[in-house]
């Protein structure tokens, strides 16, 4: 508390300006929900007859709460698989010595500077060639590993000691055993902050559920949003009142995680 009142008022000013700035939208976006058709362009700041034709009108266009859950499932899904094949990875090139270690992580760099829509068509063919259309796998399947969460756990785990891993070697421990009991426990931190990084990520994806769901049933609450969008009508209201309701649940998981999930985007700001 003393050291927020020695801060100067102009700082606090700016502070409390910045939070307004990220805040309004969210608030503007509630609000606009709740307004009728006529007045959902007018400058007014509260809605000046409360209607809730709008979310009557989403939850009967639109399986909101089927596709919520399916975002859910997508973005745990392929945050655990992110995690699970960059843990692997990243300790395999700190524990073992091996030919060509230096190539493979500057081809691991290169992996990640491809750009999705380089290798969206070959996926796409694979994924149809395969029968995983409309299918949440195959949304998960050709994405089930990243050069990101990869390179960022190769940086986490070069910071632990190679003389506790020598001396848990030679206690008789094995590798998994050396990773489960003794690295992860002292590495938490950087992976949980890692693993929201990945789980905001996954739960925004847009473009390649896009290209290979059809049946908003199996698709993902993004793709649902779109829907209120045509090139004749553009129902706003509907829009935003679904909008509104796909971000209860990270609001919800904001409110619990928030301590974690500040902490992440410090770590990871000043990498």
């Amino acid at each position: 508390m003393k050291r927020l009142l020695k801060i100067p008022v102009w700082k606090h000013a700016i502070m409390l300006l910045v939070c307004f700035l990220c805040v309004f939208p969210l608030y503007w976006m509630i609000i606009s929900s709740f307004k009728g058709e006529g007045e959902i362009f007018s400058a007014s700041f509260w809605p000046q007859n409360f209607t809730f034709s709008n979310y009557t009108y989403a939850f009967s266009e639109m399986p909101i709460a089927r596709m919520t859950v399916n975002s859910f499932i997508l973005a745990i899904s392929m945050t655990v698989l992110h995690l699970v094949t960059g843990i692997l990875a990243a300790f395999a090139f700190i524990r073992y010595s091996f030919k060509g270690k230096a190539f493979f992580t500057i081809l691991l760099g290169l992996a990640w500077l491809i750009p999705v829509q380089a290798i969206m068509i070959p996926n796409y063919v694979t994924i149809v060639g395969m029968g995983l259309s409309d299918n949440l796998l195959a949304v998960i399947l050709p994405y089930a590993a990243s050069a990101f969460a990869m390179l960022n756990l190769l940086t986490t785990f070069r910071s632990f000691p190679d003389t506790i891993m020598e001396a848990a070697r030679l206690d008789g421990d094995s590798d998994l055993r050396m990773l489960w009991n003794i690295i992860m426990p002292n590495l938490k931190s950087g992976i949980a902050s890692l693993g929201i990084l990945l789980f905001i990520t996954n739960w925004n994806e847009y473009l390649w559920p896009r290209l290979v769901m059809s049946r908003l049933e199996s698709s993902p609450i993004q793709i649902g949003l779109r829907s209120f969008i045509s090139s004749d009508t553009n129902l706003w209201g509907s829009l935003m009142a679904a909008t509104t309701v796909s971000c209860i649940p990270i609001l919800i998981i904001y409110l619990v995680l928030q301590r974690q999930i500040v902490d992440s985007f410090v770590r990871w700001g000043t990498k």
